[in-house]
């Protein structure tokens, strides 16, 4: 799994002219799943998330957790972040996972999630055209890989 997590003030997910999911200060979570994701990657990817210190404490010092300032998370899948570039000029996507695979890590993934932070998760809709909107605090952008764990 592979996830672009961002601080943000805000952000929004629009799906035919509609808002699907919002938050106010939180997390956007932009995820990545492919065919060698496990269970242990849920756990692994969603407690690294809930955990990091990256919201400012006191002091202005990013040293508190999502669970510390009662933040929100906004959880779009995004299959695109398996991309290769390797050959060529057009992005490979072979190892991203097809949505028979994804689908069911991504809703335990969110439901993991949920539990980590004890609040529920915004989503957009798996597979769906979606427009994000986001305010990006800092900017603070992180990119985690459960493959690079060491």
């Amino acid at each position: 799994m592979k996830a672009v997590i961002q601080r943000v003030t805000q952000a929004s997910v629009e799906i035919e002219n509609t808002i699907k999911g919002k938050i106010g200060v939180g997390l956007l979570v932009l995820l990545g799943i492919e065919d060698a994701d496990s269970n242990e990657d849920i756990e692994w990817l969603s407690g690294k998330i809930s955990r990091l210190r990256i919201f400012a404490d006191e002091k202005g010092v990013m040293n508190l957790p999502i669970t510390d300032v009662d933040g929100g998370i906004l959880l779009i899948s995004q299959f695109t972040l398996h991309a290769s570039t390797k050959k060529g000029n057009r992005p490979s996507y072979i190892k991203a996972a097809r949505p028979e695979v994804a689908i069911p890590l991504y809703e335990k993934f969110k439901t993991r999630l949920e539990k980590e932070i004890n609040k529920k998760v915004e989503t957009g809709e798996f597979g769906a055209y979606m427009k994000i909107s986001l305010v990006n605090d800092g900017p603070v952008t992180i990119i985690v890989d459960t493959k690079n764990r060491v």
